[in-house]
C-alpha cells in the first residue's frame, strides 16, 4: 500500500525545530553568502585581468583539479573523523583564502595567478566541508525529515545566489568598495560562519577501520557497485553536474558580449537563478513531493537540460532571465531529490563517501569549464550552450530508460534486494 506522510508530520520548516541543524543551517547560509558574491567577483576580475573566456574557464579547472584530488579524502575524513572539527578547519581556509585576495586587490597587488591558487584552496576547503557537512546532517535529522533538511538548506543556499550576487554586482560598481571590498566581505561572513560552527555538538566518530583511505574509497565503490539504485543515482548526478553545470562559468560573457549589461546586470543574472530555485525549493518542501523521488529526478534534470538549450539561443535579456529563473528551479530540484534519495538508500556508515563521490561532479564541472571555454571562443557560446543542454536531456533519458527496464514505477521484482522498494512503492515513481 503506497505511504505518505501527511502535512502536519512534516511541515515545510520540520527540520528547524532542531536546534543543531539550526546551527548547521545558519552557519552554512552564511558561508554561502560569502561563496556567492566572491564568484561573482572572482569572476569579472578574471575577465578584466585576461579577456577571454579561456582565463574564466581556466580559474574553474584549477577549481576542478583540486576538487578531483581531494575529494575523495574529503568523503574518508567525514566517514572516520569528527565532521566538526573538519568543518571548522573548511571554513578557516576559505576565510584565510578570501582575505588574502581581497588585501591583494585593494593593495595593487592582484595577478592572475593568484585567483588560481585561491581557486585551488577554496576548492580543496569545499571538497572537505560538503560531505561533512551533509554527513553531520544525517546524525542530526530523523531519516524522515532528511529530505526537508535538505531541501530547506538548499532554499537558503539559493536565497543567498538571490542577494549576495546582486549586491556584489552592484557594489563591484561602486569605487570605494569594489572587486576587494567583496573578498573582504566574504572573509569577515566567514569568520562569522566559523564561530557558529565551533558551537556544533561533536559528531559520531566511526572507530578506526585500520584501512588505508584508499582501500576505504574502495569500499564505498564496491557499495555502489552492489546497490544499483545508488549507483545509478550517483552516475546520473556526476554527469549532470559536470555537462550541466559549467552554464555559471559563461554567464559573465553572456551579460558583456551578448546583454551588454555589465556587472550589474550579471549579478542580476545569477540572482534570477537563485531566486528560481527558492521558489521551486518553497514548492518542494510545502508540497512534499520529495514522496516522489524517482519521478522528480528524471523530470527536473530534462528541464534543466532544456532550459539550458533555451538559453543557447534567446537573444533578449528578458527573455534570458526567465530561462535563467528554470535553470535554477530545475537544478535545484534535481540536486536535493538525488541527494535526499542517495542517503536515505545508504547506511550512514558510507554517507560522507557517498557524498563525495557526487560532489566529484563539481570538480568534473571545473575540469569541463576550461575545454568549453575553448570551444566556445573557437566556435560560439550559443552552440556550447545549446550541445550541453542536449547532451544533459540526453542523460536524463537514458537514465529513465535504465530505471524503467529494471524497476516499475509503481513496484519491483528486486526492490528487496536493492534497497529501493518503499520509495518505488510509497513515492509511486
Amino acid at each position: 500500500m503506497r505511504r505518505r506522510i501527511k502535512d502536519s508530520q512534516n511541515p515545510t520548516w520540520a527540520a528547524m525545530s532542531i536546534p543543531a541543524y539550526r546551527l548547521l543551517f545558519y552557519s552554512a547560509a552564511i558561508v554561502i553568502f560569502g561563496v556567492m558574491g566572491q564568484a561573482v567577483a572572482r569572476g569579472w576580475l578574471a575577465r578584466d585581468l585576461t579577456g577571454n573566456n579561456a582565463g574564466l574557464g581556466g580559474v574553474m579547472l584549477v577549481f576542478g583539479a583540486s576538487m578531483l584530488i581531494t575529494t575523495p579524502l574529503g568523503g574518508v575524513a567525514a566517514d572516520r573523523y569528527d565532521k566538526r572539527r573538519i568543518l571548522i578547519l573548511a571554513v578557516l581556509t576559505l576565510t584565510v583564502s578570501s582575505l588574502g585576495v581581497g588585501l591583494a586587490v585593494v593593495t595593487g597587488a592582484i595577478s592572475y595567478w593568484m585567483l588560481l591558487v585561491a581557486g585551488g584552496l577554496q576548492a580543496g576547503a569545499f571538497a572537505f566541508y560538503l560531505p561533512a557537512r551533509i554527513a553531520l546532517l544525517t546524525e542530526v535529522v530523523p531519516g524522515m525529515m532528511i529530505q526537508n533538511a535538505i531541501v530547506i538548506s538548499a532554499m537558503a543556499q539559493e536565497a543567498m545566489r538571490v542577494f549576495a550576487p546582486a549586491l556584489a554586482g552592484v557594489m563591484i560598481g561602486v569605487a570605494w568598495f569594489g572587486v576587494g571590498g567583496v573578498f573582504l566581505a566574504a572573509g569577515v561572513t566567514g569568520s562569522i560562519a566559523m564561530v557558529m560552527v565551533m558551537a556544533l555538538p561533536p559528531s559520531i566518530v566511526r572507530e578506526a577501520s585500520g584501512r588505508s583511505p584508499m582501500a576505504e574509497l574502495v569500499d564505498a565503490v564496491t557499495y555502489m557497485r552492489s546497490n544499483a539504485a545508488v549507483g545509478r543515482i550517483a552516475l546520473l548526478t556526476v554527469v549532470v553536474v559536470m555537462v550541466g553545470f559549467p552554464y555559471l562559468t559563461f554567464l559573465p560573457t553572456l551579460a558583456d558580449e551578448r546583454y551588454g549589461v555589465g556587472a550589474t546586470g550579471f549579478g542580476l543574472m545569477s540572482a534570477v537563478a537563485g531566486l528560481g530555485a527558492v521558489i521551486a525549493g518553497m514548492l518542494d518542501a510545502s508540497l512534499n513531493s520529495g514522496t516522489r523521488p524517482w519521478r522528480m529526478i528524471i523530470f527536473s534534470g530534462a528541464g534543466f537540460g532544456a532550459a539550458l538549450i533555451l538559453l543557447g539561443v534567446v537573444n533578449s535579456y528578458l527573455v534570458g532571465l526567465a530561462c535563467l529563473m528554470v535553470v535554477g528551479a530545475t537544478a535545484l530540484i534535481f540536486q536535493t531529490s538525488s541527494q535526499a534519495l542517495m542517503l536515505r538508500l545508504s547506511p550512514l556508515e558510507y554517507h560522507g563517501r557517498l557524498q563525495s563521490m557526487v560532489i566529484l561532479g563539481f570538480s568534473g564541472f571545473g575540469l569541463a569549464a576550461l575545454p568549453l571555454g575553448l570551444l566556445a571562443d573557437a566556435v560560439s557560446l550559443d552552440l556550447v550552450l545549446v550541445g550541453m543542454g542536449v547532451i544533459v536531456i540526453g542523460c536524463a533519458a537514458l537514465f529513465t530508460i535504465f530505471h524503467l527496464g529494471r524497476f516499475s514505477f509503481r513496484q519491483s521484482s528486486d526492490a528487496a534486494v536493492t534497497g529501493e522498494g518503499a520509495f518505488s512503492a510509497s513515492s509511486g515513481g
